[in-house]
Protein backbone atom coordinates (compact mmCIF):
# COMPACT_ATOMS: atom_id res chain seq x y z
CA UNK A 1 0.00 0.00 0.00
CA UNK A 2 1.22 3.20 -0.56
CA UNK A 3 1.48 6.41 1.61
CA UNK A 4 -1.49 8.97 0.38
CA UNK A 5 0.68 11.90 2.12
CA UNK A 6 3.64 10.99 -0.44
CA UNK A 7 1.34 10.79 -3.32
CA UNK A 8 -0.39 14.46 -2.12
CA UNK A 9 3.03 16.17 -1.76
CA UNK A 10 4.97 14.26 -4.75
CA UNK A 11 2.58 13.36 -7.10
CA UNK A 12 5.01 13.48 -10.17
CA UNK A 13 7.76 11.04 -8.51
CA UNK A 14 4.60 8.46 -7.64
CA UNK A 15 3.44 9.08 -11.18
CA UNK A 16 6.98 8.40 -12.47
CA UNK A 17 7.53 5.53 -10.75
CA UNK A 18 4.33 4.01 -12.52
CA UNK A 19 5.92 4.88 -15.25
CA UNK A 20 8.80 2.90 -15.06
CA UNK A 21 6.61 -0.10 -14.23
CA UNK A 22 5.14 0.49 -17.58
CA UNK A 23 2.40 2.21 -15.42
CA UNK A 24 -0.44 4.92 -16.73
CA UNK A 25 -0.17 8.43 -14.13
CA UNK A 26 -2.77 7.81 -11.50
CA UNK A 27 -2.01 10.49 -8.91
CA UNK A 28 -4.84 12.53 -10.51
CA UNK A 29 -7.28 9.95 -9.96
CA UNK A 30 -5.82 9.47 -6.24
CA UNK A 31 -6.28 13.00 -5.53
CA UNK A 32 -9.17 13.54 -6.47
CA UNK A 33 -10.96 10.95 -5.01
CA UNK A 34 -8.77 11.87 -1.86
CA UNK A 35 -10.14 15.23 -1.45
CA UNK A 36 -13.72 13.73 -2.29
CA UNK A 37 -13.34 11.75 0.86
CA UNK A 38 -11.27 14.78 3.14
CA UNK A 39 -14.25 17.32 1.62
CA UNK A 40 -16.83 14.77 3.41
CA UNK A 41 -14.58 14.46 6.47
CA UNK A 42 -14.67 18.15 6.68
CA UNK A 43 -18.59 18.70 6.14
CA UNK A 44 -18.92 15.75 9.16
CA UNK A 45 -16.85 17.47 11.59
CA UNK A 46 -18.36 20.87 10.65
CA UNK A 47 -21.91 19.11 11.04
CA UNK A 48 -20.99 17.43 14.62
CA UNK A 49 -19.72 20.93 15.66
CA UNK A 50 -22.89 23.17 15.05
CA UNK A 51 -24.83 20.11 16.23
CA UNK A 52 -23.25 20.24 19.39
CA UNK A 53 -23.61 24.27 19.64
CA UNK A 54 -26.99 24.56 18.76
CA UNK A 55 -28.09 21.47 21.19
CA UNK A 56 -25.87 23.53 23.90
CA UNK A 57 -28.06 26.66 22.49
CA UNK A 58 -31.27 25.41 23.04
CA UNK A 59 -30.30 24.31 26.70
CA UNK A 60 -29.98 28.06 26.93
CA UNK A 61 -32.99 29.09 25.51
CA UNK A 62 -34.92 27.10 27.23
CA UNK A 63 -33.36 28.20 30.66
CA UNK A 64 -34.28 31.62 29.70
CA UNK A 65 -37.87 30.50 28.84
CA UNK A 66 -37.31 31.41 25.17
CA UNK A 67 -38.67 29.31 22.19
CA UNK A 68 -35.98 26.71 20.21
CA UNK A 69 -38.06 25.70 17.55
CA UNK A 70 -35.71 26.59 14.74
CA UNK A 71 -32.80 25.43 16.67
CA UNK A 72 -34.71 22.30 17.25
CA UNK A 73 -35.63 21.86 13.67
CA UNK A 74 -31.78 22.81 12.83
CA UNK A 75 -30.47 19.84 15.25
CA UNK A 76 -33.55 17.35 13.38
CA UNK A 77 -32.15 18.36 10.44
CA UNK A 78 -28.66 17.40 11.16
CA UNK A 79 -29.24 14.40 12.86
CA UNK A 80 -30.73 13.21 9.48
CA UNK A 81 -27.99 14.32 7.31
CA UNK A 82 -25.04 13.39 9.55
CA UNK A 83 -25.51 9.13 8.67
CA UNK A 84 -25.94 10.07 4.79
CA UNK A 85 -22.54 12.30 4.95
CA UNK A 86 -20.44 9.37 7.18
CA UNK A 87 -21.47 6.28 4.55
CA UNK A 88 -20.34 8.87 1.76
CA UNK A 89 -16.84 9.26 3.96
CA UNK A 90 -16.97 5.62 4.21
CA UNK A 91 -17.82 5.00 1.06
CA UNK A 92 -15.04 7.10 -0.50
CA UNK A 93 -12.75 5.66 1.46
CA UNK A 94 -12.87 2.17 0.42
CA UNK A 95 -13.17 3.55 -3.15
CA UNK A 96 -9.78 5.21 -2.18
CA UNK A 97 -8.21 1.78 -0.36
CA UNK A 98 -9.62 -0.21 -3.14
CA UNK A 99 -8.09 2.19 -5.97
CA UNK A 100 -4.15 2.31 -4.24
CA UNK A 101 -4.34 -1.66 -2.97
CA UNK A 102 -3.93 -2.47 -6.79
CA UNK A 103 -0.73 -0.20 -7.47
CA UNK A 104 1.75 -1.60 -7.34
CA UNK A 105 5.31 -0.93 -5.43
CA UNK A 106 7.38 1.93 -6.80
CA UNK A 107 11.23 0.51 -7.94
CA UNK A 108 14.23 1.46 -6.26
CA UNK A 109 16.04 4.25 -8.18
CA UNK A 110 18.94 1.59 -8.76
CA UNK A 111 16.61 -0.91 -10.31
CA UNK A 112 16.93 -1.17 -14.29
CA UNK A 113 14.28 0.07 -15.87
CA UNK A 114 13.04 -2.27 -18.92
CA UNK A 115 9.31 -3.65 -20.06
CA UNK A 116 10.23 -7.72 -19.18
CA UNK A 117 12.58 -10.08 -18.62
CA UNK A 118 15.10 -9.70 -21.12
CA UNK A 119 16.82 -6.19 -19.59
CA UNK A 120 17.43 -7.92 -16.55
CA UNK A 121 20.84 -7.42 -15.37
CA UNK A 122 23.45 -10.23 -14.55
CA UNK A 123 25.69 -9.00 -11.56
CA UNK A 124 27.44 -12.30 -10.88
CA UNK A 125 28.24 -15.85 -12.05
CA UNK A 126 29.21 -18.73 -9.51
CA UNK A 127 30.79 -22.50 -11.03
CA UNK A 128 30.53 -23.97 -13.82
CA UNK A 129 27.89 -25.13 -15.64
CA UNK A 130 27.79 -28.65 -16.90
CA UNK A 131 27.30 -29.37 -20.43
CA UNK A 132 23.76 -29.41 -22.04
CA UNK A 133 22.03 -31.91 -23.34
CA UNK A 134 21.83 -34.67 -20.47
CA UNK A 135 18.45 -36.08 -19.88
CA UNK A 136 15.83 -34.33 -17.88
CA UNK A 137 15.04 -35.10 -14.39
CA UNK A 138 11.81 -36.11 -15.38
CA UNK A 139 13.47 -38.79 -17.55
CA UNK A 140 15.98 -40.01 -15.30
CA UNK A 141 13.11 -40.09 -12.27
CA UNK A 142 11.39 -42.04 -14.58
CA UNK A 143 13.62 -44.27 -15.12
CA UNK A 144 14.38 -44.82 -11.80
CA UNK A 145 10.97 -45.75 -10.96
CA UNK A 146 11.19 -43.16 -8.44
CA UNK A 147 9.28 -39.99 -10.11
CA UNK A 148 5.66 -41.16 -10.72
CA UNK A 149 3.48 -38.40 -12.81
CA UNK A 150 1.12 -40.76 -13.64
CA UNK A 151 0.29 -41.87 -10.46
CA UNK A 152 -0.27 -38.46 -9.82
CA UNK A 153 -2.25 -37.26 -12.50
CA UNK A 154 -4.83 -40.57 -11.15
CA UNK A 155 -4.65 -38.68 -7.92
CA UNK A 156 -5.26 -35.27 -8.29
CA UNK A 157 -4.88 -34.37 -12.19
CA UNK A 158 -2.24 -32.49 -14.15
CA UNK A 159 0.71 -30.39 -12.37
CA UNK A 160 1.24 -32.91 -9.24
CA UNK A 161 4.12 -35.38 -8.98
CA UNK A 162 4.72 -38.82 -6.52
CA UNK A 163 8.47 -38.94 -5.16
CA UNK A 164 9.36 -42.33 -3.90
CA UNK A 165 11.97 -44.02 -2.45
CA UNK A 166 15.69 -42.38 -2.14
CA UNK A 167 13.63 -39.62 -4.30
CA UNK A 168 12.07 -38.36 -1.60
CA UNK A 169 14.09 -38.63 1.10
CA UNK A 170 16.42 -36.26 -1.23
CA UNK A 171 13.66 -33.79 -1.82
CA UNK A 172 13.46 -34.11 2.84
CA UNK A 173 17.34 -33.92 2.92
CA UNK A 174 17.44 -30.49 0.99
CA UNK A 175 14.80 -29.13 2.88
CA UNK A 176 16.66 -29.93 6.28
CA UNK A 177 19.87 -28.74 4.55
CA UNK A 178 18.85 -25.36 3.77
CA UNK A 179 17.29 -24.79 7.09
CA UNK A 180 20.12 -25.92 8.93
CA UNK A 181 22.06 -23.42 7.04
CA UNK A 182 19.50 -20.31 7.28
CA UNK A 183 19.16 -21.31 11.46
CA UNK A 184 22.83 -21.76 12.19
CA UNK A 185 25.23 -20.17 10.04
CA UNK A 186 22.44 -16.51 9.36
CA UNK A 187 20.17 -16.50 12.47
CA UNK A 188 16.88 -17.10 10.98
CA UNK A 189 14.29 -18.41 13.57
CA UNK A 190 12.55 -21.75 11.94
CA UNK A 191 8.66 -21.84 11.81
CA UNK A 192 6.40 -23.97 11.02
CA UNK A 193 3.78 -21.76 10.55
CA UNK A 194 -0.03 -22.49 9.17
CA UNK A 195 -0.94 -23.37 5.82
CA UNK A 196 -4.33 -21.69 5.95
CA UNK A 197 -4.94 -18.22 6.35
CA UNK A 198 -7.36 -15.25 6.27
CA UNK A 199 -7.96 -12.75 3.80
CA UNK A 200 -6.28 -9.94 6.07
CA UNK A 201 -2.75 -12.08 5.26
CA UNK A 202 -2.97 -12.81 1.66
CA UNK A 203 -3.81 -8.88 1.45
CA UNK A 204 -1.04 -7.85 4.17
CA UNK A 205 1.50 -9.69 1.91
CA UNK A 206 -0.08 -7.98 -1.40
CA UNK A 207 -2.01 -11.68 -3.17
CA UNK A 208 -4.98 -10.31 -2.40
CA UNK A 209 -7.03 -8.58 -4.63
CA UNK A 210 -4.70 -8.70 -6.99
CA UNK A 211 -3.59 -11.84 -7.72
CA UNK A 212 -6.69 -14.25 -6.65
CA UNK A 213 -6.98 -16.23 -9.24
CA UNK A 214 -3.50 -17.56 -9.03
CA UNK A 215 -4.33 -18.67 -5.46
CA UNK A 216 -6.24 -21.84 -4.17
CA UNK A 217 -9.38 -21.09 -1.81
CA UNK A 218 -11.03 -23.82 0.44
CA UNK A 219 -14.83 -24.32 1.77
CA UNK A 220 -14.08 -22.56 5.40
CA UNK A 221 -12.96 -19.20 3.16
CA UNK A 222 -9.03 -19.43 4.26
CA UNK A 223 -6.61 -19.34 1.23
CA UNK A 224 -4.07 -21.96 0.88
CA UNK A 225 -0.42 -20.56 1.41
CA UNK A 226 1.61 -19.26 -2.34
CA UNK A 227 4.46 -19.22 0.10
CA UNK A 228 5.23 -18.95 3.78
CA UNK A 229 6.14 -15.46 2.97
CA UNK A 230 2.50 -14.72 3.84
CA UNK A 231 2.02 -16.04 7.04
CA UNK A 232 6.07 -15.58 8.06
CA UNK A 233 5.18 -11.72 7.63
CA UNK A 234 2.16 -11.23 8.79
CA UNK A 235 3.80 -12.64 11.87
CA UNK A 236 3.99 -8.91 12.72
CA UNK A 237 0.82 -7.98 11.30
CA UNK A 238 -0.70 -4.87 13.60
CA UNK A 239 2.39 -5.43 16.03
CA UNK A 240 3.99 -2.19 17.15
CA UNK A 241 7.74 -3.72 17.83
CA UNK A 242 10.52 -2.28 20.11
CA UNK A 243 13.54 -1.09 17.94
CA UNK A 244 16.02 -3.06 19.81
CA UNK A 245 14.63 -6.06 18.53
CA UNK A 246 14.83 -5.60 14.89
CA UNK A 247 16.12 -7.47 12.60
CA UNK A 248 13.54 -9.95 12.81
CA UNK A 249 14.62 -13.16 10.49
CA UNK A 250 12.07 -16.22 10.16
CA UNK A 251 12.47 -19.35 8.47
CA UNK A 252 10.03 -22.31 7.25
CA UNK A 253 9.69 -25.29 5.50
CA UNK A 254 6.27 -25.86 4.04
CA UNK A 255 4.27 -27.05 1.12
CA UNK A 256 3.26 -24.31 -1.00
CA UNK A 257 0.28 -24.40 -3.55
CA UNK A 258 -0.54 -21.89 -6.62
CA UNK A 259 -3.07 -22.04 -8.90
CA UNK A 260 -0.67 -21.01 -12.34
CA UNK A 261 -3.82 -19.77 -13.23
CA UNK A 262 -1.33 -17.85 -16.16
CA UNK A 263 1.01 -20.87 -17.14
CA UNK A 264 -1.42 -22.72 -19.53
CA UNK A 265 0.95 -24.40 -21.87
CA UNK A 266 4.21 -24.03 -20.05
CA UNK A 267 6.40 -26.67 -17.99
CA UNK A 268 3.82 -28.85 -18.59
CA UNK A 269 6.31 -31.84 -18.59
CA UNK A 270 8.15 -32.27 -14.97
CA UNK A 271 8.35 -30.61 -11.39
CA UNK A 272 8.96 -27.17 -12.63
CA UNK A 273 5.79 -25.39 -12.59
CA UNK A 274 3.63 -27.25 -9.74
CA UNK A 275 0.18 -26.21 -8.29
CA UNK A 276 1.77 -28.15 -4.64
CA UNK A 277 5.85 -27.76 -4.05
CA UNK A 278 7.83 -27.70 -1.22
CA UNK A 279 10.18 -24.39 -0.59
CA UNK A 280 12.49 -22.93 2.56
CA UNK A 281 11.25 -18.92 2.74
CA UNK A 282 13.08 -16.74 4.35
CA UNK A 283 11.10 -13.43 5.70
CA UNK A 284 12.97 -10.32 7.33
CA UNK A 285 11.65 -7.51 9.21
CA UNK A 286 13.94 -4.20 9.53
CA UNK A 287 14.18 -0.82 10.59
CA UNK A 288 14.18 1.20 6.95
CA UNK A 289 17.97 1.63 7.40
CA UNK A 290 18.75 -1.64 7.69
CA UNK A 291 16.94 -2.97 4.51
CA UNK A 292 19.26 -2.52 2.08
CA UNK A 293 21.89 -4.45 3.70
CA UNK A 294 19.79 -7.25 4.69
CA UNK A 295 18.83 -7.64 1.06
CA UNK A 296 22.27 -8.78 -0.04
CA UNK A 297 22.74 -10.37 3.44
CA UNK A 298 19.52 -12.51 2.38
CA UNK A 299 20.48 -13.19 -0.93
CA UNK A 300 23.89 -14.40 0.41
CA UNK A 301 22.06 -17.15 2.73
CA UNK A 302 20.83 -18.31 -1.01
CA UNK A 303 23.46 -18.17 -2.88
CA UNK A 304 25.35 -20.37 0.23
CA UNK A 305 22.93 -23.19 -0.17
CA UNK A 306 23.57 -23.66 -4.06
CA UNK A 307 27.44 -22.99 -3.68
CA UNK A 308 27.26 -25.91 -0.96
CA UNK A 309 25.60 -28.16 -3.26
CA UNK A 310 28.03 -27.22 -6.02
CA UNK A 311 25.46 -25.95 -8.24
CA UNK A 312 26.35 -23.31 -10.47
CA UNK A 313 24.28 -20.09 -10.77
CA UNK A 314 24.10 -16.51 -12.05
CA UNK A 315 22.48 -13.96 -10.02
CA UNK A 316 20.43 -11.07 -11.45
CA UNK A 317 18.83 -8.10 -10.62
CA UNK A 318 14.95 -7.83 -12.48
CA UNK A 319 14.28 -4.98 -13.82
CA UNK A 320 10.95 -2.95 -13.71
CA UNK A 321 9.03 -4.69 -16.06
CA UNK A 322 9.42 -7.92 -14.56
CA UNK A 323 9.53 -7.29 -11.01
CA UNK A 324 7.23 -8.52 -8.40
CA UNK A 325 3.70 -6.59 -7.46
CA UNK A 326 4.84 -6.01 -3.97
CA UNK A 327 8.99 -5.33 -4.84
CA UNK A 328 10.93 -2.47 -4.58
CA UNK A 329 14.06 -4.28 -6.01
CA UNK A 330 14.32 -7.98 -6.38
CA UNK A 331 17.33 -10.08 -6.97
CA UNK A 332 16.70 -13.93 -9.09
CA UNK A 333 19.16 -16.41 -8.78
CA UNK A 334 18.78 -18.58 -11.72
CA UNK A 335 20.74 -22.24 -11.22
CA UNK A 336 22.06 -24.17 -14.29
CA UNK A 337 19.89 -27.27 -15.05
CA UNK A 338 21.84 -29.42 -17.56
CA UNK A 339 18.94 -30.89 -19.22
CA UNK A 340 17.43 -28.07 -20.18
CA UNK A 341 20.35 -26.12 -21.17
CA UNK A 342 19.29 -23.09 -19.41
CA UNK A 343 19.82 -20.92 -15.96
CA UNK A 344 16.27 -21.42 -14.14
CA UNK A 345 14.68 -19.42 -11.37
CA UNK A 346 15.20 -21.13 -7.97
CA UNK A 347 15.17 -18.09 -5.46
CA UNK A 348 13.99 -14.44 -5.85
CA UNK A 349 14.72 -12.21 -2.92
CA UNK A 350 12.85 -8.98 -2.76
CA UNK A 351 13.42 -6.15 -0.73
CA UNK A 352 9.35 -4.58 -0.24
CA UNK A 353 10.51 -1.39 1.67
CA UNK A 354 7.53 -0.28 3.86
CA UNK A 355 4.67 -1.57 1.01
CA UNK A 356 3.78 -4.73 2.71
CA UNK A 357 3.75 -3.33 6.49
CA UNK A 358 1.17 -0.76 5.44
CA UNK A 359 -0.96 -3.07 4.33
CA UNK A 360 -0.58 -4.86 7.74
CA UNK A 361 0.18 -2.16 9.94
CA UNK A 362 3.32 -2.98 11.21
CA UNK A 363 5.48 -0.77 12.63
CA UNK A 364 8.61 0.10 14.94
CA UNK A 365 9.31 2.27 17.77
CA UNK A 366 12.11 3.73 19.22
CA UNK A 367 13.57 3.78 22.47
CA UNK A 368 12.13 6.73 24.54
CA UNK A 369 10.32 7.97 20.74
CA UNK A 370 6.50 8.20 20.90
CA UNK A 371 6.32 8.27 16.94
CA UNK A 372 5.84 5.15 15.37
CA UNK A 373 7.70 4.19 11.97
CA UNK A 374 6.57 1.33 9.35
CA UNK A 375 8.82 -1.71 9.50
CA UNK A 376 10.43 -2.59 6.21
CA UNK A 377 9.85 -6.20 5.38
CA UNK A 378 11.62 -8.70 2.88
CA UNK A 379 11.40 -11.68 1.53
CA UNK A 380 12.87 -14.84 -0.25
CA UNK A 381 13.63 -18.49 -1.15
CA UNK A 382 16.44 -20.16 0.17
CA UNK A 383 14.97 -21.89 -2.02
CA UNK A 384 12.87 -23.70 -3.70
CA UNK A 385 12.87 -27.44 -3.13
CA UNK A 386 12.02 -29.28 -5.42
CA UNK A 387 13.59 -26.81 -8.04
CA UNK A 388 16.51 -27.55 -6.07
CA UNK A 389 15.65 -31.49 -6.29
CA UNK A 390 15.88 -31.01 -10.26
CA UNK A 391 19.05 -28.96 -10.53
CA UNK A 392 20.71 -31.49 -8.14
CA UNK A 393 19.24 -34.81 -10.34
CA UNK A 394 20.16 -32.99 -13.73
CA UNK A 395 23.69 -31.95 -12.32
CA UNK A 396 24.56 -35.23 -10.71
CA UNK A 397 23.72 -37.48 -13.48
CA UNK A 398 26.22 -40.41 -14.55
CA UNK A 399 25.63 -42.44 -17.55
CA UNK A 400 24.11 -45.26 -16.61
CA UNK A 401 20.45 -42.78 -15.33
CA UNK A 402 22.16 -42.92 -11.15
CA UNK A 403 22.62 -39.64 -9.29
CA UNK A 404 25.53 -39.02 -7.14
CA UNK A 405 24.55 -38.02 -4.00
CA UNK A 406 26.39 -34.13 -3.31
CA UNK A 407 28.74 -34.69 -0.27
CA UNK A 408 26.78 -31.87 1.49
CA UNK A 409 24.11 -33.83 1.51
CA UNK A 410 25.22 -37.67 2.70
CA UNK A 411 24.93 -36.58 6.04
CA UNK A 412 20.87 -36.16 5.77
CA UNK A 413 20.86 -39.32 3.27
CA UNK A 414 22.46 -41.71 6.27
CA UNK A 415 25.49 -41.76 4.17
CA UNK A 416 23.59 -43.14 0.93
CA UNK A 417 26.39 -41.91 -2.28
CA UNK A 418 24.24 -42.93 -5.31
CA UNK A 419 21.07 -43.33 -6.38
CA UNK A 420 20.23 -45.81 -8.52
CA UNK A 421 17.87 -48.63 -9.87
CA UNK A 422 19.67 -51.17 -7.99
CA UNK A 423 19.58 -49.05 -4.62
Amino acid sequence: MHDLRFIRDNPGEFDRGLARRGLEPLSADVLALDARRRAAQTSMQEMQARRNEASKEIGAAKRQGQGAAGLVAEVATLKERLPEVEAEEKALGEQLEALLAGVPNLPAEDVPDGPDETANVEIRRWGTPRESGLREHFDLGEALGLMDFQAAAKLSGARFTVLKGALARLERALGDFMLDIHTAEFGYQEVSPPLLVRDEAMFGTAQLPKFRDDQFQVSSGHWLIPTAEVPLTNLVADEILDAEALPLRFTARTPCFRAEAGAAGRDTRGMIRQHQFYKVEMVSVTAPDQSAAEHERMTEAAETVLRRLGLAYRTVVLCTGDMGFASRKTYDIEVWLPGQGAYREISSCSNCGDFQARRMKARFRGRGEKATQFVHTLNGSGTAVGRALIAVMETYQEADGSIAVPDALRPYMNGMERISVHG
